[in-house]
C-alpha cells in the first residue's frame, strides 16, 4: 500500500520565546521488505538559524534545529510518500524458558540487538503490579511469541482507551493502576510486562490510517500518530510487532517512524527554550492511499 502522508505540528507561545533547541523524529523509516520511503521532507517555520538532518543510533531519521532570536511559535510540516507492505510470517519463536540463554549468546551491540531492550527504561519502568499481571496472563511453557500475543490481548481486554485519562507525562504504573490510557500507555505497559518476563521489547512510533464508518466521507486530518510494541522472540523468530491498543499485528495500515526503548527515544518533538506563559499545541495527520 502506497500512502501520501501529511503531518502538521503547531506550537504557539503566550509570549515570544528567546532562543531554543529542538529535536524532531517525524520522517518514516525505511525497512527492507516491509517499508520503503519513496520521498519525504520536513519543513520548519520560522526558518531556523541552524538545522542538521541525521540518523540516530536506532536508525531513526532525526532533525536538530535551533533559533537564536525571538519567535512566538514553531510549525512543522511533514510530507512523505511511503510504500508499506504486510510483514512476512516470522520464524519459529524460542520457548520462553530458553530465551535468556539466547539473549546471552547475542554478540552484537548494534541497534537491532535485543540487549538494549531488556532492562527497564525511564518511561517503561517495571513495577510489582505489572510483573504479577504478566505472570498471571501467561504460562512458563509458552514461546516468546505466544507471550507477546497473550500479554497484548490481555491488556486490550482489561484496559479502556481514554484520551482524557492520561497525558504524555503519565507514568506507565499510574495508567496501569487505573486501567485507562491511550496508545502510548498501552505500549509502555506492554513493554514493562514483557521485560518483566525476560522478553526484550521496544517502543515503535508511527502513523495509523483510520477508516470512516461505512457511507461516511473521510475527514481531513482524522488519521493519527500511533504507538505499538516490537518484541524479540529468539534467534530464529527475531523481532515481531504487536499493537495492544487494537489487539492486532501491524500491517499495511501502520507506517513506522521511529523505534526506541520508550517514548523518550522517539518523541516527535522535544527540546528546550526560554519562554514564559502557556504553550498551545495542535496536530493533524492525513494518510491518503495512492491508487
Amino acid at each position: 500500500m502506497i500512502y501520501d502522508i501529511a503531518l502538521r505540528l503547531t506550537y504557539r507561545y503566550a509570549s515570544p520565546a528567546t532562543g531554543g533547541r529542538h529535536v524532531v523524529r517525524l520522517m518514516p523509516v525505511a525497512r527492507p521488505g516491509l517499508q520503503r520511503l519513496i520521498a519525504g521532507h520536513v519543513e520548519i517555520e520560522p526558518h531556523p538559524d541552524g538545522r542538521t538532518d541525521r540518523t540516530d543510533f536506532f536508525g531513526n531519521a532525526t532533525t536538530d534545529f535551533g533559533f537564536r532570536g525571538a519567535h512566538d511559535g514553531v510549525a512543522l510540516q511533514l510530507h512523505a510518500r511511503v510504500d508499506r507492505q504486510a510483514p512476512a510470517p516470522p520464524g519459529p519463536a524460542t520457548p520462553l524458558a530458553r530465551l535468556a540463554a539466547e539473549i546471552a549468546d547475542v554478540d552484537s551491540l548494534g541497534p537491532q540487538s535485543p540487549v538494549h531492550f531488556t532492562a527497564p527504561s525511564p518511561r517503561a519502568m517495571v513495577d510489582a503490579a505489572m510483573a504479577t499481571y504478566a505472570r498471571e496472563v501467561t504460562t512458563p511453557d509458552m514461546t516468546a511469541a505466544d507471550v507477546v500475543t497473550a500479554v497484548g490481548e490481555a491488556l486490550h481486554r482489561d484496559m479502556t482507551f481514554s484520551a482524557e485519562a492520561t497525558d504524555v507525562g503519565t507514568p506507565a504504573a499510574d495508567a496501569f493502576a487505573e486501567r485507562q490510557g491511550v496508545c502510548q500507555d498501552f505500549s509502555h505497559i506492554m513493554i514493562a510486562c514483557l521485560r518483566s518476563l525476560g522478553v526484550p521489547a521496544a517502543y515503535v512510533s508511527g502513523f495509523l490510517r483510520t477508516l470512516p464508518p461505512p457511507g461516511r466521507p473521510r475527514l481531513e486530518g482524522a488519521d493519527a500518530m500511533h504507538a505499538w510494541v516490537r518484541a524479540w522472540t529468539g534467534k530464529e523468530g527475531g523481532w515481531i510487532d504487536y499493537d495492544p491498543t487494537n489487539a492486532l499485528v501491524p500491517a499495511t495500515d501502520h507506517v513506522e517512524v521511529a523505534v526506541g526503548r520508550d517514548y523518550g527515544d522517539v518523541a516527535p518533538i522535544k527540546g528546550v527554550l526560554r519562554v514564559t506563559g502557556r504553550q498551545i499545541g495542535s496536530h493533524a495527520v492525513d494518510m491518503v492511499p495512492v491508487d
